[in-house]
């Protein structure tokens, strides 16, 4: 984790507390979870990707943010998605009140992508294109500019907690 990373995630409106900002640069923290993401492919999107199960080392380094003091489940996902930005998508409260609470959005979303000959995923591709955005903008992050853009208004208007 480095500090590029902290300043990145801060700026999609979440805060990470001073100590966990250190642990994360300096301390143990950083240490672990640089060892699991080692083991999480940098090269891979979620749309191949299989293996993002409970204990795999992806959803295992996700835990060990979420459970830091201060860092929470949103921030804890937004981090990971700024390390690994083909593989984990932003899961956040306006995407909650848009999706709901799948028992595992990660599994969904990677069936989504993949149902129907992959027509989601070509279509954030399509969409990208349009856009004149670099392939370096992952599809999950065209996914999650779409679902906010849908419904972010509508999600400050009503205070909306998620479905």
């Amino acid at each position: 984790m480095t500090a590029d990373d902290l300043i990145a995630v801060q700026t999609l409106s979440v805060g990470i507390p001073a100590q966990a900002t250190l642990d994360l640069l300096e301390g143990d923290l950083g240490v672990r979870l640089s060892k699991l993401l080692t083991s999480v492919r940098v090269d891979i999107d979620m749309v191949e990707a299989a293996d993002l199960a409970d204990g795999s080392p992806a959803h295992t380094a996700w835990q060990l943010l979420r459970d830091q003091p201060g860092i929470g489940w949103v921030t804890a996902g937004k981090l990971l998605a700024r390390k690994r930005p083909h593989l984990v998508p932003v899961y956040d409260q306006v995407v909650r009140c848009v999706l709901g609470r799948p028992e595992s959005f990660w599994f969904d979303l990677h069936a989504a992508l993949r149902s129907v000959n992959w027509a989601l995923h070509h279509e954030l591709i399509a969409l990208r294109q349009v856009a004149e955005l670099p392939q370096t903008v992952s599809v999950l992050r065209i996914c999650d500019v779409v679902l906010w853009m849908y419904h972010r208004t509508d999600h400050q208007q009503r205070s909306c907690i998620g479905a």
